[in-house]
């Protein structure tokens, strides 16, 4: 379908209208997008949308977001990606950004009730990721003991690098103990017009920021480098989902004191109650630095940051695909990188998160409704977090 303008402006309507009403996290996400483009609008076939998630899920990322701009992409090249993330990721960034700078106004963060209460949502949010997310992707005791060491190193080396290590070593171990038990996957359609497009350039400046970002960050270790190359690697290297990059993020803004816990916790909370992309925290995060510019320049910076990898990975290795998901190698060792990222999760969820929400027995009790609301009571993300907010300010 040629990208005229007509064409360009409805992606990016029809991504905007899903960016304002797709509550419900990654997993719905996708269900939105299915039932728009597949079902609705007809621009992709099952087979093709099914091949698309696949492919977003073997990449590092956010997925669901990574799904629209690929669906953008097949409707309108490189400009109909663009717009499709502009607008499924425009409405929750404003909110994020917004509530950044109306909370930098506010004093005494850890005494109010209300911010008491989005953290301890943020722990009963969390807590469900975990749970699923191990239930998934660790359903054995090689994955499970995968994600246990990695917990583990964790809490005892709370180190960005750590962190890089732990999805290394988790690959490595996967490469090492699942590639014999691989089957040969079902035989898939290529990738329309994959075959005539070259991706390496692009992998090629994901690669080069990657390794330069960190060397160049010294010039100015306060500055928008610094921030630009955080946000970076934090979107370079977070398998699994929105939920995964909490603990990057924390390492290298609240580990650095650009941002205390309280701010921290309390964006993250209030993000589970908006449509939209999680990364749209980022927005939050860049606006309340206290390094680089801050505000909505810092948010804008931030997700241009956190999301650049993703678009980069996207364009590159999408022509490869189809080579790349039938190596029994490569699919052990995203194995046992999911199940790292599970660890990963695991040793966020215990600090910063619970040493910081959970301080006495009565938001032990708070935080143990609020999960079973969750699981299984089927309270949707955002409903629990406003109520969360609402008991806390009159309980807490």
């Amino acid at each position: 379908m040629k990208a005229d303008r007509h064409h360009l402006s409805e992606i990016f309507l029809s991504f905007l209208k899903l960016g304002c009403v797709a509550f419900g996290g990654p997993v719905a996400h996708l269900g939105y997008f299915q039932e728009e483009y597949v079902r609705k609008r007809k621009w992709l076939k099952e087979s093709d949308y099914a091949d698309l998630v696949a492919f977003c899920q073997f990449l590092p990322g956010p997925a669901s977001s990574q799904v629209g701009f690929a669906i953008g992409y097949r409707m309108g090249g490189v400009v109909g990606a663009f717009l499709a993330w502009v607008g499924f990721t425009l409405p929750s960034a404003i909110l994020m950004i917004g509530f950044a700078l109306g909370l930098s106004t506010l004093n005494d963060l850890d005494g109010a009730g209300w911010i008491a209460g989005l953290k301890l949502a943020a722990v009963a949010v969390v807590a469900n990721a975990i749970w699923s997310m191990a239930a998934k992707l660790c359903p054995d005791r090689a994955r499970a003991l995968i994600a246990l060491i990695s917990a583990a190193v964790l809490l005892l080396m709370a180190n960005a690098l750590w962190q890089v290590g732990v999805i290394a070593g988790g690959a490595l171990a996967g490469w090492s103990l699942f590639r014999g038990r691989i089957s040969n996957p079902h035989s898939a359609t290529q990738e329309r017009g994959s075959a005539s497009k070259k991706g390496w350039p692009y992998l090629a400046i994901f690669t080069l920021l990657l390794i330069g970002l960190p060397l160049l960050r010294g010039i100015n270790p306060d500055g928008g480098l610094a921030v630009t190359e955080g946000f970076y690697r934090a979107g370079s290297l977070v398998f699994g989902g929105g939920h995964v990059v909490l603990p990057l993020l924390d390492a290298f803004t609240v580990g650095q004191g650009w941002v205390d816990k309280d701010s921290f916790l309390a964006g993250y909370g209030a993000a589970q109650a908006l449509p939209g992309p999680l990364f749209a925290f980022t927005g939050f995060l860049g606006a309340s630095l206290s390094a680089g510019p801050g505000g909505v320049a810092g948010g804008l910076l931030a997700l241009l940051a956190v999301y650049l990898p993703s678009w980069l990975l996207v364009l590159g290795a999408l022509p490869y695909w189809e080579r790349l998901r039938r190596l029994k190698s490569a699919r052990a060792a995203l194995m046992g990188t999911n199940a790292a990222v599970v660890g990963l999760l695991l040793a966020a969820f215990y600090d910063p998160i619970w040493t910081v929400a959970v301080t006495d027995s009565t938001r032990l009790a708070f935080a143990l409704v609020a999960f079973a609301l969750l699981r299984y009571g089927s309270v949707p993300p955002w409903l629990l977090v406003l109520l969360s907010a609402g008991v806390g300010q009159l309980w807490l």
